[in-house]
């Protein structure tokens, strides 16, 4: 989904955002660097594959996912990393690793990360590896209705 289409959806839903241009940037703790925005506040959306059906994992850019916490809390026989490949095809628009976290507008299932929860605002790639938007996590709540879990743990260097 092109970041106008991210942008109309929100306009529909009455969702006041902020739209944050930045450099190229691949990684989350990269995009939260240039965006200067705390990687506990940015979220990251990572591809699982999980019982064999594509899913989101949202969580904080500073975090990592716990596969085996992902696995338990979902009730979820298999949960693993998906492939590129798996998943490439499934947000037009889209650049590989800069899907907005909206699996709602996909009929993807989005799982977030209780962590992500305490936030008043987030911030998200919208499509692209130049833009994010920053809006409230009760409006992203309410419209994207995720099932929020304990699977992630804060990366440390």
């Amino acid at each position: 989904m092109p970041v106008t289409k991210l942008k109309q959806f929100l306009d529909k839903n009455d969702v006041r955002y902020v739209c944050i241009s930045h450099s190229v940037a691949y990684t989350a703790q990269q995009v939260a660097a240039m965006a200067h925005i705390a990687g506990k506040d940015l979220a990251k959306t990572v591809i699982v594959r999980m019982d064999g059906r594509i899913t989101m994992a949202v969580l904080p850019a500073s975090y990592h996912v716990d596969f085996h916490m992902l696995r338990e809390a979902a009730g979820a026989k298999d949960v693993r990393l998906a492939k590129e490949i798996e998943f490439k095809n499934l947000f037009p628009g889209c650049e590989v690793g800069a899907m907005p976290p909206f699996g709602n507008l996909y009929g993807i299932r989005v799982f977030v990360a209780e962590s992500l929860t305490y936030d008043e605002e987030i911030a998200f790639n919208a499509g692209t590896h130049t833009e994010l938007i920053k809006m409230r996590y009760k409006d992203f709540e309410r419209l994207v209705k995720p099932k929020v879990l304990k699977f992630s743990y804060v990366f440390r260097n």
